[in-house]
């Protein structure tokens, strides 16, 4: 059986790129009879941005209750809030001192902000590390990712070794990356790459009314109503593809090749299927953030299970370092 460790930022509320990027991906591997699958909320990570106390609980509150919303199975799995698990700082600080300058200096999360270094705070600088204690607390095998996280599992993979190395025994499982190739970028409503930083994305668990205010906004190209379009080149098209069937992708092209068919017919087509397609989702993501209590009791028996194997791997990790 291999163990999978996936870890889910809460800078904000999910949106649809996360949803088919990276939730339900997941929760499909998690369903797998071979599969051990282990899904943290990075709320900690969260720390190097989000200040505000009151937001980074609503933000955590919302991802925890996508991914329920999605059917995520807290029995099979272990799904729990990395800053209620405390071996995960315990452990980031035993793999600083295993951790050389130039090692850190050249990972992505800081070089992408290297010139401005006013705005780098330890933690950023770091991050690696505490993202590596993430990884190896839970002995993962695989650790799915995009291609721009690569590099921490590599990273990773070095300060496991090093302490391996220093300890003289296999102390940590050395994990390796898993990236799905098959999973494409979801474009946002301005046709760059579906993100919070670019604000262009879906949050398919507004309300009605807000999320078609949303995807009316999409752009689109100055064509007239009655003339014909290039479905291939046009976001809403590509948005609704990624969620029809065969039969309702092969209509809307139609649509759009014939003319007389407008961008605003198409709008209202994918509004129409992500309320019909995502109606489950939607109802079961308010129930849990309307009901704090149930969702707390879900992650509570993750961050329990999280814990015992935690645990065991720091007390290895305490005798070897000499603090037990």
């Amino acid at each position: 059986m291999s163990r999978i460790l996936t870890g889910i930022q809460s800078s904000g509320r999910p949106h649809l790129g996360n949803i088919l990027g990276a939730i339900k991906p997941a929760i499909t591997l998690s369903e797998q009879p071979d599969n051990d699958s282990f899904f943290f909320i990075a709320d900690l990570h969260s720390l190097t941005t989000i200040k505000d106390g009151a937001l980074r609980r609503e933000y955590i509150r919302a991802v925890a209750s996508a991914w329920l919303a999605f059917g995520l199975d807290t029995t099979k799995n272990t799904f729990w809030r990395q800053s209620h698990v405390p071996e995960h700082t315990e452990l980031a600080w035993y793999l600083n001192c295993f951790t050389p300058f130039p090692m850190l200096a050249n990972a992505h999360s800081f070089k992408d902000k290297a010139e401005r270094l006013s705005d780098v705070n330890a933690g950023l600088f770091t991050y690696p590390c505490l993202m590596a204690a993430d990884i190896l607390l839970y002995d993962a095998d695989i650790v799915p990712v995009g291609k721009d996280q690569k590099q921490h599992v590599e990273m990773t993979r070095d300060m496991a070794s090093a302490v391996n190395n220093q300890a003289g025994e296999e102390i940590f499982v050395l994990p390796e990356s898993k990236i799905d190739e098959r999973i494409m970028t979801i474009p946002g409503i301005d046709g760059q790459k579906m993100s919070k930083s670019y604000n262009n994305y879906i949050d398919i668990f507004q309300p009605a009314n807000d999320l078609y205010k949303v995807i009316k906004k999409i752009v689109s190209d100055s064509t007239p109503l009655e003339e014909p379009k290039n479905p291939d080149t046009d976001i809403t098209f590509k948005l609704y593809a990624l969620l029809a069937n065969e039969d309702q992708v092969n209509t809307m092209r139609q649509n759009y090749l014939n003319g007389g068919y407008g961008y605003g017919h198409a709008k209202k087509e994918l509004y129409e299927l992500i309320i019909d397609q995502f109606s489950g989702p939607r109802e079961r993501f308010t129930f849990y953030m309307e009901n704090n209590n149930e969702l707390e009791k879900e992650l509570r028996i993750g961050e329990e299970k999280a814990r015992a194997v935690a645990s065991k791997t720091i007390e290895r990790v305490r005798t070897k370092l000499g603090y037990n």
